[in-house]
């Protein structure tokens, strides 16, 4: 079995239509085993109990965004070495250098290309 046979993903998003490119960035990459939430606080409730190894999060949600759903994933215990990727159309100095200091693995600027998300996923999930 491979690993990306064995890994989990969570796509959080609060457009569908951004959702639907990230999981089909999954699909391409023969990615099966992902969860999708709309919104930074079921993310990391349905986190707490269903461990996965990537979350691929959008910046700019209502209520918890990207920023603090990575600062309560680095928080607990039981999800602290999980791979994040932040996406969002404008990544600003403040926001690059908080995700740095909480463990972001990558940050993607919207629009961005399927090929590009492939790309920053597989480094992220090779490091794993």
């Amino acid at each position: 079995m491979s690993l990306k046979d064995q890994l989990r993903v969570m796509v959080v998003d609060d457009m569908s239509t951004s959702r639907g490119i990230l999981t089909q960035c999954l699909d391409e990459l023969g990615i099966k085993n992902y969860l999708v939430e709309n919104n930074g606080q079921s993310a990391f409730q349905k986190l707490s109990k269903t461990p996965v190894h990537l979350v691929l999060s959008d910046y700019n949600m209502p209520g918890m965004d990207g920023l603090g759903l990575l600062k309560a994933v680095r928080e607990n215990q039981a999800t602290q070495r999980v791979g994040f990727i932040l996406v969002t159309g404008k990544p600003t100095p403040e926001v690059i250098e908080v995700g740095k200091k909480l463990g972001l693995n990558n940050i993607i600027r919207k629009p961005f290309t399927v090929a590009t998300m492939k790309q920053a996923i597989e480094q992220v999930v090779g490091r794993l």
